[in-house]
């Protein structure tokens, strides 16, 4: 073992499943987040081993002696508390936020509804469905506007609309992946993105994506997206927006580590998009980031993502 971490510290973790794949239209990102995860813990002499959920059953979790859970699963069926409630049953502690927590912040609708319920700043939006107005849609949030899947991440089935006669074909395609499609207010601004490891919130992220589209490709397989942490904003104002990220989280009750989602107006004002429960840990991904900005490696955050499991 590393005598960095520790005496005995890997080994209070006990034999740990790092839980990656799963059947969610993100597979793809879960695989290189779990295995990212999976390298950082064995590096740091934790008894960590792969276990994909849509190749096998979480129940064998118990049978094969495993004592704690690293979700590095993303999307529906591992961050919308399915998996966290198998993980219940059977008496098994696990990464991240609740049952409840995980349900709410997957379902962008109810998120924005208990964050406009406790008076935190988010977008305005409309539910839509195929009889919507699409006219006055358009009237209400102006236009350009953003159509997305209400559960689904990644910005999978997102579409930036920009005139009034592609809003049935943006739904169209939101509907794919989802029954449950909401319309939301763009706002123009700096893209914002706020983690927090436990009662700890890390240093805020700036990004800039190409032609300021932080689409799926651009997130994950191009380097042409750039981000900044520090994210270059007055010392006072980002603490008062890490306040906000710590509130939001609060508000859902999350717990363990998450990430908010931002934009920040040009009038400095802020809204909150939505929050992550089981954000991406890719060579890409936002955490690991701000993390090390923190001063926290990537090994030791792993570790401590783990320490802070859930017991139910």
């Amino acid at each position: 073992m590393n005598a960095r971490w520790g005496a005995g510290r890997a080994q209070r973790l006990g034999k740990v499943a790092v839980l990656l794949g799963g059947k969610s239209a993100e597979r793809e990102i879960s695989l290189l987040s779990g295995n990212a995860v999976l390298e950082g813990l064995r590096r740091a002499a934790v008894d960590a081993h792969p276990f994909d959920p849509a190749e096998r059953d979480v129940f064998e979790l118990k049978r094969e002696g495993f004592e704690r859970v690293f979700i590095a699963l993303h999307g529906r069926y591992g961050e919308d508390g399915i998996v966290q409630g198998a993980l219940e049953l059977i008496g098994m502690p696990y990464t991240g936020s609740d049952v409840m927590s995980s349900a709410l912040c997957m379902d962008k609708v109810r998120t924005k509804l208990v964050w406009l319920a406790v008076g935190l700043p988010t977008p305005r939006f409309q539910v839509v469905n195929e009889r919507s107005d699409w006219t006055q849609v358009a009237k209400y949030l102006g236009l350009p506007l953003i159509m997305k899947p209400a559960r689904e991440g990644s910005t999978i089935g997102l579409t930036k609309v920009a005139r009034r006669a592609d809003l049935k074909s943006a739904y169209e395609l939101a509907a794919r992946h989802d029954d449950l499609v909401l319309a939301e207010e763009f706002i123009a601004g700096q893209e914002l993105t706020g983690a927090f490891l436990g009662e700890q919130a890390l240093p805020l992220i700036r990004i800039e994506a190409p032609q300021g589209n932080y689409d799926y490709q651009n997130k994950y397989f191009t380097d042409d997206t750039k981000y900044f942490c520090p994210c270059g904003l007055p010392a006072k104002e980002e603490r008062e927006i890490r306040d906000l990220v710590m509130r939001s989280a609060q508000a859902l009750g999350c717990s363990g580590w998450g990430r908010a989602d931002l934009i920040r107006r040009r009038d400095g004002s802020v809204s909150l998009l939505e929050m992550n429960t089981s954000p991406g840990m890719t060579g890409h991904s936002l955490v690991p980031m701000a993390a090390k900005t923190a001063g926290i490696s990537f090994d030791e955050l792993v570790v401590r993502i783990l320490e802070l499991s859930h017991v139910g």
